[in-house]
């Protein structure tokens, strides 16, 4: 066999020409292998199980969007009354707003997979009562009982949060990207969801959007619960106090609380203007662009290392969404245009989940280990809470003085929430602080 040529068989070569010594290399160039740049959401698919349980949990998370307007759709079909199905569902946001942090308190002490399957299993019925009560005609308080028992729902959501808080509590900047990647789960959630449940019910039968969302819900949740690897250590008996009692969490929940009101009040006042311009049925396709603006806006926030803090990021990233918040305003008092106001919304979504990621990423943060879902559980209780305020405010402006009036509510309730951070912020409490030293030093 053939030696290859070693540095000695091959020396370099030294000759004159002229005046001048020429020196030749004939050895071969070693090229440097260039550098892998690698995915940072592709590195979070790599963990063991994270995979499996990611796919139980969007098949789980994609009907608390199609929920709510499968109800709307099924009650006012039946029943003849879009008061009495937003009664409905205001009666279930309410009934999840009280339940689910006592759900997420029986998660934390015994474990996902032992209260999940159980609770979703109660939701279940609840749905299926619902069904029933408004295809038989039962009398009216029966649907406000059947909706209220789907309140059990786990919070999917904050759970897949508290499985990666767990498998990345030693690498801050994965966990980072994964928070994003969760937001722009919700997002694609909550973008798809009406749209399936609308397509459902309209095309089969109105029950239609009800029974798959029960399907998915179950199927997903049973998934998820399944991998047993990836679960965070149940903590049966902790000191730790209420995340409620937790530093810095108060005024961050109401930061939440006003975040919400932002989408509550986007979506009833941009519904109003779509039929008061004769295009109600595209009213769901404009919302959608915004949740699709946040979507991507969070895949690329995900991607980029966090700068600095989150406390510091916090009322940057509201402070943009007050700023972005204000297009759609202009866009519908400027134009009156509906091409122009989807626009504006695909670009006011842009800060939607920058400030998402960073809010949730300080409930980590400020809530004790031991009782994390609970933390995130009464985020998104804020945030449901917001909604519901914004939806009744919302309605209210468009009512008595106009749709294009009614965007100066979500322009508020964003600075409503900037306000809030902004007096919370370490910076200005560093200020404060040597402003009243100045003060005594005189």
């Amino acid at each position: 066999m053939p030696q290859q040529p070693s540095e000695q068989a091959c020396p370099p070569l030294l000759t004159a020409t002229g005046d001048s010594l020429v020196f030749a290399d004939f050895h071969p160039r070693r090229q440097k292998a260039p550098r892998r740049r690698t995915n940072p959401y592709h590195r979070l698919f790599t963990i063991p199980g994270a995979r499996a349980f990611t796919v139980g949990n969007l098949l789980a998370r994609l009907p608390m969007g199609m929920f709510s307007v499968s109800a709307v759709i099924m009650i006012a079909g039946s029943r003849g009354s879009y008061a009495l199905a937003g009664a409905v569902t205001a009666t279930g946001l309410a009934a999840t707003a009280l339940v689910a942090p006592w759900t997420a308190r029986l998660v934390d002490r015994h474990g996902q997979a032992r209260i999940a399957v159980p609770a979703t299993a109660f939701a279940l019925l609840g749905s299926i009562a619902l069904l029933l009560c408004v295809h038989f005609g039962t009398p009216d308080w029966t649907l406000f009982a059947a909706y209220a028992a789907t309140a059990t729902t786990p919070n999917t959501g904050g759970m897949s949060r508290a499985r990666w808080a767990h498998l990345l509590r030693d690498d801050p900047a994965a966990a980072h990207t994964a928070n994003s990647f969760e937001q722009a789960a919700d997002e694609l959630c909550f973008m798809l969801g009406p749209v399936c449940a609308a397509f459902l019910c309209g095309t089969f039968f109105p029950e239609a959007g009800t029974l798959v969302a029960d399907v998915l819900m179950m199927t997903g949740v049973l998934i998820f619960a399944a991998q047993r690897s990836t679960e965070p250590p149940p903590q049966p008996r902790t000191p730790s106090k209420s995340p409620l009692l937790a530093a810095g969490m108060p005024p961050l929940l109401l930061c939440f609380l006003a975040t919400g009101a932002v989408f509550g009040s986007m979506e009833v006042v941009t519904i109003a203007f779509a039929d008061a311009h004769g295009h109600r049925s595209a009213a769901g396709a404009v919302l959608a662009l915004q949740a699709a603006g946040s979507c991507v806006a969070g895949l690329l926030y995900g991607a980029r290392k966090p700068a600095g803090p989150a406390a510091r990021r916090h009322p940057l990233c509201l402070a943009a969404m007050t700023a972005l918040m204000t297009l759609p305003l202009l866009a519908a008092f400027l134009t009156a245009s509906l091409p122009a106001l989807a626009g504006a919304l695909l670009l006011a979504g842009a800060a939607t989940a920058p400030t998402m990621v960073t809010g949730m990423t300080l409930v980590q943060q400020r809530t004790p280990e031991a009782r994390l879902n609970e933390g995130m559980t009464l985020a998104v209780t804020g945030l449901l809470g917001g909604i519901a305020c914004g939806s009744a405010t919302g309605g209210w402006v468009v009512e008595h003085i106009s749709a294009t009036a009614g965007y100066g509510v979500p322009v508020a309730a964003a600075g409503s929430a900037l306000a809030i951070s902004l007096a919370i912020s370490p910076a200005l409490s560093r200020l404060r602080a040597r402003l009243g030293d100045r003060l005594r030093a005189r």
